[in-house]
């Protein structure tokens, strides 16, 4: 165990903020693509490609990423990281073409993941047991707040200019000095053990999949929604999905409480109830306005769904395999990213957003069903 300071954990916490949902920085500015891009066909769906393509990145790339942190080590990883994130991330600011734009967020992907697949990893080394279910759900909670930092700061650029948001990135340069002086790596003998991919965790993997693909729904389409058929303003869009971000950071704050009481599984099935009754609340709104008081429902429920799956990765991966279990789940949750506009898309254009929500949240509300009824089935017999 590592003897770890107040100014590392916050450094770690920190690192934490660029993860999970710094690619949701220009989730406003995306549906103003439009009137830039007017040569550029299906310039609606390379709009949300801008969003979910540094998700393929990282879902193909987070793997090999994993073995190049275990040998290269956390701390030089995370400084060439952030690096360039700020550069690959801010890159909106000067490029004027989709396939330059597009491929900027590919390198961004490859920031991202190095970044995600080192903070996880340092949780595992740093913490164990309840000390761990307690820092998870704070740095969850921090991943949130980068949500609100990204969203908002985005949603308010893009007002005065659709490029502005880029800018955001930049934040990435303000961490290297912190990341320099104070984090911490616990030394690993090199081991033959900690190759390849572990198959005892393959249905966390799965599961992490499956909760992006749906989770990413709100940052992929409700802006669309808000925007095309409310007509708020970026600023009001990225106050609302921000508003879920904080009800994102209290579900994970939430966790070491839930955990207490419930098993990873049933946890794991409360989310996704939780969840399911966000979208449908989500499609029955007819004031935008009160999207204040439903997005924070499906908010609060993946906070709680991911930590609870970061948290049952590394209470089942070998120490010795942390990082590279780190990349295959970070791989999962990313692919879901990636899928998500494009699996939902069709069902999107035909049943328009608000029906599109309300039908997958009652999808996810049956299926939550009949898996708890096959449950008490298989126990009673």
């Amino acid at each position: 165990m590592v003897n770890i300071s107040s100014a590392t954990k916050l450094t770690l916490l920190l690192l934490s903020i660029t993860t999970m949902m710094s690619n949701v920085a220009i989730v406003t500015t995306l549906p103003h693509l439009k009137d830039h891009f007017t040569t550029v066909e299906n310039i609606e769906f390379l709009s949300r490609l801008m969003l979910t393509l540094p998700s393929l990145s990282i879902a193909l790339l987070a793997p090999f990423l994993g073995h190049i942190v275990y040998r290269v080590g956390r701390r030089s990883s995370a400084l060439a990281a952030l690096s360039l994130f700020a550069v690959a991330g801010s890159a909106g600011l000067y490029l004027d073409s989709m396939e330059e734009l597009l491929a900027s967020r590919s390198l961004l992907g490859v920031a991202i993941a190095t970044l995600m697949i080192t903070a996880t990893s340092l949780v595992g080394d740093y913490f164990q047991g309840e000390k761990r279910h307690k820092f998870m759900g704070l740095q969850s909670a921090f991943i949130a707040v980068g949500g609100i930092f990204f969203v908002v700061g985005g949603g308010f650029l893009s007002d005065f200019h659709w490029r502005s948001p880029f800018a955001i990135y930049l934040v990435g340069l303000l961490l290297l000095p912190l990341v320099y002086k104070f984090l911490l790596e616990k030394e690993h003998t090199q081991t033959t053990s900690d190759e390849g991919l572990d198959n005892s965790l393959l249905g966390i993997y799965f599961l992490g999949f499956l909760l992006m693909l749906l989770f990413f729904i709100l940052p992929t389409q409700i802006p669309f929604l808000i925007i095309n058929h409310f007509g708020a303003s970026g600023s009001l869009t990225g106050a609302i999905i921000s508003s879920a971000f904080v009800a994102n950071a209290i579900g994970a704050l939430s966790f070491s409480k839930f955990k207490r009481h419930f098993s990873f599984a049933k946890l794991y099935v409360l989310g996704m109830f939780i969840i399911s009754v966000g979208f449908i609340l989500i499609g029955l709104v007819s004031n935008v306005y009160l999207f204040f008081l439903t997005s924070p429902i499906m908010g609060f429920g993946g906070g709680l769904l991911m930590t609870t799956t970061s948290a049952w990765m590394l209470s089942l991966a070998h120490q010795k395999r942390r990082v590279k279990s780190s990349g295959y789940l970070t791989s999962s949750l990313f692919f879901g990213q990636f899928f998500s506009p494009i699996l939902f898309h069709p069902f999107v254009s035909y049943l328009g957003v608000q029906n599109f929500f309300i039908s997958i949240g009652l999808v996810i509300l049956i299926g939550n069903i009949i898996i708890i009824s096959y449950i008490k089935f298989i126990r009673k017999n």
